[in-house]
């Protein structure tokens, strides 16, 4: 049976939610095709919006402060992808939408769409759909906001597909500690610490993150910035969407947001051919790497050329 045809990048750019969703359902039914990585390379080339990731232990607040950040985007009239990486169930691979139903947002709102996206086996939460959406996302909208399923040293992956990582952590459950232990002060541009109405806890919990801040040598030339945020109360997203502001600004002096995103686009390549073909597989590839074309057309060409080599 022969596939739907895909929606062009145009198309999509128009703006109705039924052309993306079966740009979406497409990722999935039409992989490896030539179509889709045109797509996707068109969609990646074209990319616009200001991509935000979420991370952070289960429970901290993410998709609260998703739903406020969301609300104050469409008060300025600016559009908002979602992609919300949810555990998958064991029974069907599927995600189990947990984050799409605690995000808060207008369904019949042409301005928002919300894609609960399945972390599969992935330790990061990140599986290549979810980057396929966040591509895709990246070319139509103004915001994206890309809230993965946790945080740890397995689980920094949402850092390769975002342009500004906000890191959560929760007053007085220890997150502050772990923070420190766990070696991931250099991933995040924002730690948020929610719940700041927490009052004396919250404060300590950020002089906490601050301190480990303190001893990271800043190699990347971005100081983090640490915000008290109560999402439910609004307090501190002001402070919060000027710290957004200011890495954004950073990112855009000079060439650092064009190769932050194509080191993000090698990343892309080097973690489908390794998850498919192996460290072996990876170290074949540098020898056939095409040149002058985009990540998701390289990406196939290789698994193409490997595979045909093992006879698979």
């Amino acid at each position: 049976m022969r596939a739907a045809p895909l929606p062009s990048l145009a198309e999509l750019k128009a703006g109705d939610k039924r052309v993306l969703a079966r740009a979406l359902a497409a990722i999935e039914t039409q992989a490896g095709s030539l179509a889709l990585a045109q797509l996707l390379d068109a969609a990646c080339a074209a990319g616009r919006a200001c991509v935000i990731g979420l991370t952070g232990p289960p429970g901290v607040g993410k998709s609260t402060l998703a739903s406020a950040l969301v609300a104050r985007f469409r008060a300025r009239a600016e559009t908002v992808g979602i992609v919300a990486v949810d555990p998958s169930s064991r029974r069907t691979g599927g995600a189990l939408l947990g984050d799409r139903a605690r995000i808060a947002t207008d369904p019949a709102d042409q301005g928002v769409f919300v894609r609960s996206m399945a972390a599969r086996d992935r330790l990061g939460g990140l599986s290549d759909q979810a980057v396929a959406a966040m591509v895709l996302m990246r070319a139509i909208y103004d915001r994206v906001l890309v809230e993965s399923v946790g945080i740890g040293q397995s689980e920094s992956d949402i850092s390769f597909i975002v342009d500004t990582l906000l890191m959560c952590i929760q007053p007085g459950s220890g997150d502050s500690l772990q923070f420190m232990k766990a070696g991931v002060m250099e991933l995040p541009d924002i730690v948020v610490v929610t719940k700041a109405d927490m009052g004396r806890d919250a404060t300590r919990a950020r002089a906490d993150v601050e301190g480990a801040l303190a001893l990271d040598a800043g190699e990347r030339g971005f100081r983090s910035a640490v915000v008290l945020v109560s999402a439910t109360s609004g307090a501190g997203l002001d402070d919060l969407e000027a710290a957004i502001a200011q890495h954004r600004a950073w990112l855009a002096d000079g060439a650092r947001l064009v190769d932050r995103r194509s080191k993000q686009q090698d990343a892309w390549v080097e973690d489908a051919i390794r998850a498919r073909f192996g460290s072996a597989g990876l170290v074949a590839a540098r020898g056939i790497a095409p040149r002058g074309k985009g990540p998701f057309t390289i990406e196939r060409e290789i698994a193409r050329a490997l595979a045909a080599r093992l006879g698979i």
